[in-house]
């Protein structure tokens, strides 16, 4: 044997000292792989397992409290936990508010995991099932009523709703009279004792529904996200559970006041504050609070005057507090997960508006609709139906205004663009600005001046909050889609129609393939609106794969305005001016639906803080200098609540902000003035920014499509429905309404007589709305 070579034996090196080939390479990556998929899968699994067990758990929980069964399990739950480290108020907080605040964290947690999935192509394809049929979140049961069009799963959790409701009246009040027979009263007395326990009776069962009350308005909420409810949807159920809650606590405040009025003692009770017990004042002042927000929330009072109600929904922070003060510690943290929820919220969104953010350009249409383009960082993601929140400083500092998104999110790395319909004050100030600016704006031979000292710059300081929407996109989980919109409702359907056309003509997974827009309109001006579709970009074979029909209804026209009815109206005023990209004022990336990581650690890192401080407080102050004033300690809890956001989660969003400008710094072009739009030294900006719509006018995507303008009538939905039922045959077909409530009814109506008198092989329908009412 070769001592100089000692593997020359075996005529090769070991298999240990062999170089690794590039399919072993490969193989060794797809095993590591498939081994991490299905570790995340199961992780997944019993993350989503571990949450459904503890809602239900909870539910059962508010169901059985108002029985007998329900009030022994709670007494001996208080005794065991009254000794604890946290005591008898983190005993009630860690029954009653732990599962919700639990759920979240786990929710954030989950959120984690998936955050490497592709979170813009649908998960569920539905129209490739073998068998289609109509599914409960999308079947329209109700429609017409005060509650607007109410969906079968909607009406089952509004039916378990009211039946928690009244169950928990008949329980409580066999109670009452058990209670009260006992004691030798005469009948005056008898009825003056009822209605103050009924009245604390209902109060309880009021602060139930304020645990909930909270949670659909939290618009990057966690749990939102988990169940993708998007924030136009869930803002229902705040307005329906707002109008539930107010109307239990004001039976219980008028109860109350019947009763010491009754007993004599009326001023007296009202200007109570106890040191050891209920603070009446406290109470008063809070019922007031929650009053005003109710009467101004009434649809009337919105129509007649929105700023009021904007402005006096502020007075929900007077609401809580003085909650808290009235009934201390241990029975607000009832409602205190819900609203702690809240919070993360309502600070991660005060985060993000602070930022200022160009506005990229500005286009007025004769038709009365603006369009601004905004400046937005490329690390910031969001899909074609979402929507985000503006406020315009010169206008107003405390209004915030929602608008669907127009543009996709593959039209650019550095924009996204709004449509605004001109139709109140605000709105009017706003067009007002872009046209005078405009007119200032152009040289003598009428030339549009990009200046990035433009006045527009320096007329507009523009805030954004959002964007906000569904975790997937909906428009992508069916092969057969009609977009049925009236007026601006064509906003989201404009990004829709972009998000299409980009993923078919980029090769990206795309579903739908057949497409039917019903478009109604008062007049034929409005059209021009599709001429921010814009077609440079796209090749003549983009229509070789999908079959787009445009049904286009001018209702207040009889005959079209010009030869043919090629309306070809474009923007009469617009302004360009700001800079796109790492270098401008872009929006902030704090944003609950913007990054899950991030996202996830704040919710835990701040749920995880609260409690921190709330064992300090108990733990150096609270048991140390025996305080035992309710409404001191309800301030205290409070304030943990407030902490354990701000300084915890404060933490970090201040790391998340530092990380945001590392990538965007990484992210900058190496050019000199890559992203100021004047210079025109980057292709990269150029690129991104929104193109002009010189010759590109919306009668080049009618002749590009199937095209049918009808004057002087409004769309027949059952005839409609009927026509793409024959052509497409047993499938599934998402339709997706935006537009006024009549329009949104009219074609529930007709989905749901569709989808019930159908046959075996016609379509079936489902119904999705995308409108967003305050």
């Amino acid at each position: 044997m070769d001592q100089k070579n000692p593997h020359s034996a075996a005529g090769k090196e070991p298999l240990l000292l062999q170089p690794t080939t590039e399919d072993d390479n490969q193989k060794k990556k797809k095993t590591n792989n498939c081994g991490f998929f299905f570790l995340r899968i199961i992780a997944k699994w019993v993350l989503r397992t571990t949450m459904w067990a503890i809602f239900v758990a909870w539910v059962a929980f508010f169901y059985i409290f108002p029985t007998q069964l329900g009030d022994s399990l709670y007494d001996k739950w208080n005794l065991l936990t009254e000794k604890s480290f946290f005591g008898f108020t983190g005993g009630i907080l860690l029954l009653v508010s732990g599962p919700i605040m639990a759920i979240a964290v786990l929710a954030a947690a989950h959120l984690i995991l998936v955050s490497g999935e592709d979170e813009f192509y649908p998960r569920k394809q539905n129209s490739s099932r073998k068998n289609p049929r109509a599914q409960l979140w999308t079947f329209p049961l109700i429609v017409g009523g005060p509650l607007g069009v109410v969906s079968a799963a909607e009406l089952i959790g509004v039916v378990l709703f009211v039946g928690y409701i009244l169950w928990a009246l008949y329980f409580f009040t066999v109670r009452n009279l058990a209670d009260l027979s006992t004691l030798k009263l005469t009948s005056a007395q008898f009825c003056i004792h009822l209605m103050e326990l009924t009245g604390l009776r209902l109060a309880v069962i009021g602060l139930f529904c304020l645990a909930f009350l909270f949670l659909p308005i939290a618009r990057g909420s966690v749990l939102l996200r988990l169940i993708d409810i998007p924030v136009e949807h869930a803002t229902r159920y705040h307005v329906w559970l707002g109008h539930v809650t107010m109307f239990l606590f004001t039976l219980h405040g008028t109860f109350y006041v019947v009763g010491w009025a009754l007993h004599g003692k009326l001023l007296q009770e009202i200007l109570g504050w106890k040191d050891d017990g209920i603070s009446n004042l406290a109470g008063v002042i809070s019922l007031l609070a929650g009053l005003i927000m109710w009467v101004t929330s009434l649809q009337p009072v919105r129509r007649w005057n929105f700023e009021l109600f904007l402005y006096t929904h502020q007075l929900y922070i007077v609401f809580v507090i003085f909650l808290a003060l009235h009934v201390g510690d241990f029975i607000f943290s009832r409602a205190a997960g819900g609203i702690f929820l809240f919070m993360l919220d309502r600070f991660l969104r005060f985060c993000q508006s602070r930022n200022t953010v160009d506005v990229v350009s500005a286009k007025c249409f004769p038709c009365g609709t603006v369009e601004l383009t905004l400046s937005k960082p490329k690390s910031l993601r969001y899909n074609a139906l979402s929507f985000i929140f503006i406020q315009i400083r010169e206008l107003s500092w405390l209004q915030w205004h929602p608008f669907s998104v127009s543009s996709s999110p593959l039209d650019g790395k550095y924009h996204i663009s709004v449509l605004i319909k001109v139709l109140g004050g605000w709105t009017d100030k706003l067009k007002e600005r872009i046209v005078t600016t405009s007119s200032a704006d152009e040289d003598p031979e009428g030339a549009i001046l990009m200046d990035r000292n433009s006045k527009l710059c320096r007329k507009l300081t523009a805030s954004v909050e959002g964007p906000y929407g569904h975790e997937s996109p909906y428009h992508l989980m069916y092969e057969y889609l009609v977009l049925v919109a009236g007026g601006i409702g064509i906003s989201p359907f404009m990004a829709i129609l972009r998000d299409v056309f980009h993923r078919l003509d980029e090769g990206r997974p795309c579903l739908p393939r057949e497409i039917v827009l019903v478009w109604a309109v008062k007049k034929s001006e409005e059209i021009g609106l599709l001429s921010t579709i814009n077609l440079d970009y796209l090749r003549s074979g983009i229509f070789d794969k999908l079959n787009l029909h445009i049904q286009i209804y001018v209702t207040r026209e009889s005959d079209p305005p010009l030869e043919e009815g090629k309306v070809t109206h474009e923007a009469s005023s617009v302004v360009s001016a700001g800079c796109s990209g790492p270098k401008g004022n872009n929006m902030s990336v704090l944003v609950g639906t913007g990054d899950s990581i991030w996202s996830g650690l704040y919710v835990i890192s701040s749920t995880l803080g609260f409690i921190l401080l709330l064992a300090l407080t108990d733990a150096y102050y609270i048991n140390p200098y025996g305080i035992s004033s309710w409404w001191y300690k309800g301030l205290l809890l409070m304030s943990c609540m407030v902490g354990g956001v701000v300084v915890f989660g404060g933490v970090v969003i201040a790391l998340w902000h530092l990380w945001y400008r590392k990538v965007s710094f990484e992210q900058e072009p190496k050019t000199n003035g890559a992203n100021c739009l004047h210079q025109n030294e980057s292709s990269t900006a150029a690129e991104d920014f929104p193109r002009s719509t010189d010759g590109v006018k919306a009668k080049d995507l009618l002749s590009a499509s199937s095209t049918f303008i009808n004057y002087g009538s409004r769309p027949d939905f059952k005839e409609i429905f009927q026509s793409t039922s024959k052509n497409w045959g047993h499938v599934d077909a998402g339709v997706l309404v935006c537009g006024p409530p009549t329009l949104q009814t009219t074609v529930a109506k007709e989905i749901r007589s569709h989808n019930l008198r159908r046959y075996s092989h016609d379509t079936v329908l489902h119904f999705n709305s995308h409108s967003f009412d305050l």
